[in-house]
């Protein structure tokens, strides 16, 4: 029988060793894979985090938003309705004659007291009368032109005629002044 040779087992040795390091090699190669994987799915994990976030506080923007309109023009179907009361009181005001006032003197101060309280409860929601004079600049933004007419001395867009006033809410017009509008050739 012949002795294995000294090299043949250093060959083995080393080819044992190469197979061995070729495993480690592949096995790091795996991990460094697995790694990468987990570090995309962190990634993508923390993106949708962030987009979850993101949405949390734009609803939470709108909602704070909606409450705030809420809060201010929710009485705005009430207010608009509380217009004609305004509208009547104040022309009942308007056709007292100096007789009927010392004649009923108790009753008109009642209603005029009624008017002066209707107004605070306007100022105190924010209500607020716009009230245009004969002579201002028709601005179709606050203003409703009920009708158009030549008038001697006037310019083209000029009020002639204030029919009924109009209101604001805050910033949003409840309803537009009524005017008559100049239609003078410019």
């Amino acid at each position: 029988m012949a002795e294995p040779k000294e090299n043949d087992f250093l060959d083995d040795l080393a080819e044992a060793e190469a197979e061995e390091f070729a495993q480690s090699l592949d096995e790091l190669d795996n991990e460094a894979i697995e790694l990468d994987e987990l570090r995309a799915e962190r990634d993508a994990y923390k993106d949708k985090f962030m987009r979850a976030l993101a949405d949390a506080e734009n609803v939470r923007k709108r909602g704070e938003k909606a409450r705030r309109e809420a809060e201010q023009y929710g009485g705005s179907k009430l207010a608009r309705d509380m217009l004609p009361v305004y509208d009547n009181m104040k022309r009942a005001i308007e056709t007292i004659s100096p007789e009927q006032k010392e004649a009923s003197a108790a009753l008109i101060e009642g209603i005029e007291l009624t008017m002066r309280e209707l107004l605070k409860v306007f100022k105190k929601h924010g209500i607020e009368i716009v009230t245009p004079a004969v002579g201002d600049k028709f601005d179709p933004q606050v203003h409703e032109a009920m009708f158009e007419a030549p008038l001697p001395g006037t310019k083209a867009g000029e009020i002639i005629q204030v029919s009924a006033e109009g209101f604001m809410l805050h910033d949003r017009l409840l309803r537009p002044a009524q005017v008559g509008v100049s239609s003078n050739p410019g």
